[in-house]
């Protein structure tokens, strides 16, 4: 069963929302978002161009948190671009909020 788009938006916004506000997050928080990341780009149902230009930007965050030593401080270095596409999200989605 797939889940429709804005369940993938509203799934990555809760995700992404925890990271920024406990500044904490795992490798398999990580590797979710990446696998939704992927999907989300193979989906034709994806029309927002403001979201499907920061869903790579999404997974290259992901990518490095994955392998960053102090999650902590990758979190913060990303706190402006963490807050940007949450925004993106809830613009692109105002249904799900």
């Amino acid at each position: 069963m797939t889940i429709q788009i804005e369940q993938q938006l509203g799934l990555l916004h809760d995700i992404l929302d925890e990271h920024q506000s406990d500044s904490q997050a795992t490798a398999s928080e990580y590797q979710q978002i990446r696998r939704l990341v992927k999907s989300m780009l193979s989906n034709q149902q994806l029309t927002d161009m403001q979201i499907a230009d920061a869903l790579p930007q999404i997974y290259d965050y992901c990518l490095q948190g994955e392998n960053a030593k102090n999650q902590q401080s990758h979190i913060a270095a990303n706190k402006e671009n963490i807050s940007r596409w949450l925004d993106d999200i809830k613009q692109s989605s105002p249904t799900i909020y």
